[in-house]
């Protein structure tokens, strides 16, 4: 915990009132959600309805997240940042100045959670929808910076991934501000801590090795050789190993490029399933059923996702 967050939690309790300095609006603060990079994050009430409040004396940076957002909300469907809800400053009785954001409070569970308990066959459905959602964050401007499991929710109707912390993202061309050594690429000593589109990537590849091993592991003497085969022993992610190499190894510029080739790999698969189903003269109905699975579910949750803002 940062000394933010250490001096918020003496400021801030359950039970009180924050009422912006500019716009005049007051929240009630129900609980502590978690601490950001710069700050602490707050459920609370306004109206009778729930949000997110995110508060720190770091005002910069603050400003910083917040452009985040809006640029969020500029992006095609915006399925993944929070809606930005108010932006102002809360003045203590002391006279302390703190700058604090609302937003959406998304309501979902933990992807890996989600994954474990409906099946490997969503890992083909998130890596689609990552992989488009970063995309536009990248044409934006933006590199999320700070990818990794905690920062993801999977909300319902249907399934979408959602992010509810943006405090690592970073400017295009920018050093990363925050990272966690796990799914930076610099710890592994297979990248640069710059900011562009493959160091997501990288982190997105880490996303997916973390749900099937969430107590991580160690990078040894060589991480390469580590990460390889640690995603080779996973049977789940077979399909997806040649694209998930090429993002560990930096060699995809674009969101994009990994999106079509994930892409390509469920509709082969999808085709041959079919194949598989029309060679069988027996009982077809066991194959229809296939026929419905990893392909279908993963291209057609995808379709629904941008199809349902």
């Amino acid at each position: 915990m940062n000394k933010t967050s250490k001096t918020l939690d003496y400021v801030i309790r359950p039970g009180m009132t924050i009422t912006g300095k500019w716009h005049k609006k007051s929240y009630l603060i129900k609980r502590k959600l978690g601490n950001g990079a710069i700050g602490s994050v707050y459920l609370c009430e306004m109206n009778g309805k729930q949000a997110a409040l995110k508060i720190s004396d770091k005002s910069s940076s603050m400003t910083m997240e917040v452009n985040v957002l809006k640029s969020l909300e500029k992006a095609q469907g915006n399925r993944l940042g929070p809606y930005l809800l108010d932006v102002d400053d809360w003045v203590t009785t002391q006279g302390n100045i703190y700058s604090f954001y609302v937003m959406e409070y998304v309501r979902g569970i933990p992807m890996a959670d989600f994954i474990k308990g409906h099946g490997s066959e969503w890992v083909g459905v998130f890596m689609l929808q990552l992989l488009e959602d970063l995309g536009d964050l990248h044409q934006s401007g933006w590199v999320f910076g700070d990818l990794k499991t905690e920062n993801l929710l999977v909300a319902s109707s249907p399934p979408k991934v959602r992010w509810i912390d943006v405090g690592g993202t970073t400017q295009i061309g920018r050093a990363i501000k925050e990272y966690t050594e796990f799914y930076d690429r610099g710890y592994w000593e297979l990248g640069s801590r710059r900011a562009e589109p493959s160091y997501d990537l990288f982190a997105f590849v880490m996303v997916f090795l973390s749900v099937y091993y969430p107590k991580r592991f160690q990078k040894g003497s060589n991480p390469k050789a580590t990460l390889l085969k640690k995603m080779n022993d996973v049977k789940a992610l077979k399909p997806y190993n040649n694209c998930l190499k090429k993002a560990i190894l930096g060699r995809y510029h674009s969101s994009a490029e990994m999106k079509q080739e994930i892409t390509d790999v469920l509709y082969h698969a999808q085709k041959g399933q079919r194949k598989k189903q029309q060679d069988n003269t027996g009982d077809t109905f066991p194959f229809v059923i296939e026929s419905l699975g990893i392909c279908i579910i993963a291209l057609g949750y995808y379709l629904s996702s941008i199809i349902i803002p």
